[in-house]
């Protein structure tokens, strides 16, 4: 299951200028005018998982309450508008996803460049759900094209991104007709996540299908097309089978908390939240998640409640639980993650419970915790599920342990976790200590500043539209 890459260099993209004059005069004829789409795949897998899963930690951690910041905390005490150690996504998005469009172009118009056509689609549909779940209306039609496109793209409402032609599901459906269609021999090449398996891609595109119909599935009926593909099951079904890749325990490819000073890897420390939910479920993860605090007379952990003024509130480092091994001293067991077995188990779980598909949900609970104890390297104790994780146990609902299950196994996986809070609830999460947004939850990122700078007009009519770029006003699918 382990891959572990070696990203030695940063490769340049050289585009064509605007005249043919000024071009002759100005073509470096020793150096690249376009890049390889296997440096170019490479690249765009690396860079997407390694700032996604940094910015989990620094920021999804925090908004899903599994770890808190001790200061330089304006994001958790939810301020959104104020980023400080992460919480800014959106470069992130349209730096890879304008990449990815030059890899997709180069498939359609190059024979040889072919097999990279169905992985750029699923890799497409994969960020913009990621960033269309975050800010809810956003740029994408008309957007990536770089200078072939406008620099002032409108924006483009959720339903039409996830539903219209060239969106998010149809570019799934689209990558998986590419996959089965392609007859060459040459071989997909800088792929970190399946090396070149063209049949791993197709369940990568399966689940994530599952993942897009469960989201959108109080707007839309979803439970035929769900029930096809459960039936199906070309799906991902095992750990071996996870779109992932894995840190190393060195630089440039170890997890980056591991590479910045200490201090800013001691800011965060277990929530509140997050230790009474594993301690209430008897959760042995904790030991892999978090450190026992430095005062603690033996094993134990504390949590702090998220969102203090750090201005007013003096707390001890020494009385709270850090990150665990695997963030700093031994990020060789860490993986960068985009779509796993044990998801995938919780999603159909979660539509078997919904009566969404014919299928036993507590079965697929079970295999869901159990895929997710082993993607954490940590033994599921014997007791676990017929204990306060049962399915059906006293006192909460089947959909409450499906999602709190996925949302314990979704740390540092991007702002999943949150938005899985969105849409259902669950976990219940804390007021925070001293909110800047009212006492509320937030329940969508805002267009960050340079979009308002950038793209000045069709910002203002999305910002209208979320009521002045309100935190507090909810995306399509959870409306």
């Amino acid at each position: 299951m382990k891959k572990h890459i070696y990203i030695l260099a940063i490769f340049a993209i050289l585009f064509a200028s605007c005249t043919t004059d000024f071009e002759e005069i100005n073509t470096n004829p020793n150096a690249p005018v376009a890049v390889q789409p296997s440096l170019l795949l490479r690249q765009v897998m690396y860079n997407f998982g390694e700032n996604m899963s940094y910015e989990g930690f620094v920021a999804g951690d925090l908004l899903a309450q599994h770890r808190t910041a001790l200061d330089f905390n304006l994001f958790d005490r939810h301020d959104l508008k104020s980023p400080q150690l992460g919480g800014n996504p959106w470069s992130i998005f349209y730096t890879n996803l304008r990449d990815n469009e030059i890899i997709l172009k180069q498939a359609k118009e190059t024979p040889a460049f072919a097999v990279y056509e169905g992985p750029a689609l699923i890799l497409k549909a994969y960020m913009a759900a990621g960033l269309t779940d975050l800010f809810g209306d956003v740029p994408y039609f008309e957007a990536f094209n770089g200078i072939e496109g406008t620099v002032t793209p409108a924006y483009d409402l959720q339903e039409d991104i996830y539903q219209n032609e060239n969106g998010i599901l149809d570019n799934l459906d689209k990558g998986i007709a590419a996959i089965n269609n392609y007859t060459g021999s040459i071989p997909l090449e800088g792929d970190i996540i399946y090396n070149g398996n063209l049949a791993r891609w197709i369940q990568f595109a399966n689940s994530l299908k599952i993942k897009y119909l469960i989201r959108i599935s109080a707007k839309v009926d979803v439970a035929a097309q769900l029930q096809t593909l459960f039936d199906n099951g070309n799906y991902i079904q095992s750990n071996l089978e996870n779109a992932v890749f894995d840190f190393t325990n060195s630089e440039p490819n170890s997890f980056r908390l591991a590479q910045l000073r200490v201090g800013d890897f001691n800011n965060f420390v277990l929530s509140e939240t997050m230790e009474e939910i594993l301690t209430d479920l008897d959760d042995t993860r904790i030991n892999t998640f978090f450190r026992p605090f430095a005062n603690a007379t033996g094993n134990e952990y504390k949590g702090l409640i998220n969102g203090i003024d750090a201005s007013s509130t003096s707390v001890a480092l020494s009385d709270y639980s850090l990150a665990g091994t695997a963030f700093r001293e031994d990020t060789s067991s860490l993986d960068a993650n985009f779509m796993t077995a044990w998801e995938t188990s919780f999603l159909l779980a979660e539509a078997a419970a919904k009566g969404l598909i014919n299928a036993d949900a507590e079965t697929l609970y079970n295999t869901g915790v159990t895929q997710a104890f082993e993607f954490w390297n940590t033994d599921l104790p014997a007791t676990y599920l017929s204990a306060n994780a049962n399915y059906n146990a006293v006192g909460t609902s089947p959909l409450n342990q499906i999602i709190t299950q996925k949302w314990i196994a979704s740390l540092i996986n991007g702002y999943e976790g949150w938005i899985e809070y969105r849409r259902t609830g669950f976990p219940a999460l804390k007021d925070v200590s001293a909110s800047l947004n009212a006492g509320l939850i937030p329940v969508r990122m805002p267009y960050p500043a340079e979009a308002a700078s950038l793209n000045s007009e069709n910002y203002n009519k999305a910002a209208a539209a979320t009521n002045g770029n309100s935190l507090d006003a909810k995306v399509w699918w959870n409306e």
